[in-house]
């Protein structure tokens, strides 16, 4: 959830949804994300809509303003999704809960909101149920009591193995920690676990980069993501950086470390199947994040958190005492929306769709793409497969620019 949305157009008070939208729903794949605002200490590169109990200022306000709370305004915002929605059978594939840290709420809370979900939607017999924690934000007790609320899938932020590293991005768990609660996810019953991992900090040695993939490969984890650090504006890293106390992220560094990635988690059987992730098997792709990458449709319930259904998309107010009090007047907490006409779909499905393993339909190109294709094809950046293009090992690395040549 970043901090900064788009411009967009009113929404509705109740939040009632253009007919256009609810053409085909229930045809397509949907899920929600659940947005959990709260964190006990802000990452200095952290640009998501987090906020620590100190930012919040002291309890009170209207139910979801605060993490005490927060459960009670998310049960809200579900069941104005299912009025919204309508009567169409609209079976639940996958809930994801983020953050922030979503193992700030109590695994009963985290479960009632599922609960809710069952309630309103249904869900499918085979749905992905992931939450997010920090390696330290959990016990083994927790993780017993969060498969038993349903959960089905962890993600574990691990981010790095080492202790400089660590300190410099603002992370606070030791990464002992790391394997104890892989273990203890094992053990609780979770079948799927996901390890992310951060590439690029200042000071991040290549020896650095390599001990972090061996440590988080020794959890023999199901599913790894490995991101570059972007250093967005208005962090407490950006200010370090632009005071000269950190260097900028080198490109070429950055693009060595993927390779190093690519190479070792490849070796240990994991497959990368979009640019930045890697997985176990096809049953341990994170079936949520499909659903971002192929414009199927997902509810994202809290402060911020954005949604898609049939072509239209909107984002919530950011702050949680607002959030909470547009509930509590019977309103939608949306702040506004977009209808994303057919050109803008077809751009952001080239954005989205290239990124992964199976690639894009030749059928997504206009004429200027389908013009540029065989020079990327030339330069070993894309080779077709049927009617499809897929990215080459190089093309991942140079992503961005691909999709430039294909949308001039």
């Amino acid at each position: 959830m970043p901090s900064t949305p788009p411009a967009g157009d009113p929404v509705p008070r109740d939040g009632a949804l253009p007919a256009s939208a609810l053409r085909g729903l229930g045809e397509r794949p949907f899920g929600f994300y659940v947005h959990v605002p709260f964190c006990s200490v802000r990452c200095g590169y952290c640009d998501f809509n987090t906020y620590t109990a100190d930012e919040l200022g002291p309890p009170g306000g209207p139910p979801g303003s605060s993490r005490a709370t927060y459960a009670e305004a998310a049960l809200l915002e579900v069941r104005r999704a299912r009025v919204a929605l309508g009567d169409v059978d609209v079976p639940v594939s996958t809930i994801f809960f983020g953050g922030g840290t979503p193992t700030l709420l109590r695994p009963a809370e985290l479960g009632a909101v599922i609960g809710a979900i069952r309630d309103e939607f249904g869900l499918r017999a085979d749905a992905e149920i992931t939450c997010e924690a920090n390696p330290d934000s959990v016990t083994a007790a927790d993780l017993a009591a969060l498969r038993e609320a349903g959960m089905t899938r962890m993600s574990f932020g691990m981010q790095s193995a080492v202790d400089h590293v660590l300190a410099t991005l603002d992370r606070t768990h030791d990464p002992l920690r790391v394997p104890a609660v892989v273990a203890w996810a094992r053990e609780a019953g979770f079948e799927q676990i996901s390890l992310d991992l951060i590439y690029g900090t200042p000071g991040e040695t290549s020896t650095d980069w390599r001990r972090s993939l061996d440590a988080a490969l020794a959890c023999d984890p199901d599913h790894v993501s490995a991101y570059s650090l972007i250093v967005e504006d208005g962090t407490a890293l950006a200010r370090r950086v632009r005071r000269g106390e950190l260097p900028v992220p080198d490109e070429d560094d950055l693009a060595d470390k993927y390779v190093v990635a690519d190479e070792l988690l490849t070796a240990a059987g994991l497959e990368w199947y979009e640019v930045s992730s890697w997985a176990r098997d096809e049953a341990a792709r994170c079936q949520h994040n499909i659903l971002y990458w192929t414009g199927a449709d997902w509810w994202g319930v809290g402060p911020g958190a954005h949604s898609h259904v049939g072509g239209v998309r909107w984002w919530n107010v950011k702050h949680p005492a607002a959030y909470a009090g547009r509930l509590a007047e019977d309103a939608s907490p949306a702040l506004a929306r977009e209808v994303l006409d057919e050109e803008t779909r077809r751009v952001e499905r080239v954005l989205l769709e290239l990124r992964l393993r199976e690639g894009l339909p030749l059928s997504a190109l206009d004429a200027s793409g389908l013009a540029a294709l065989d020079g990327l094809v030339e330069r070993a950046l894309l080779v077709r497969a049927a009617d499809r293009m897929v990215l080459t090992p190089r093309g991942r690395l140079l992503a961005d620019g691909v999709v430039r040549d294909l949308l001039p």
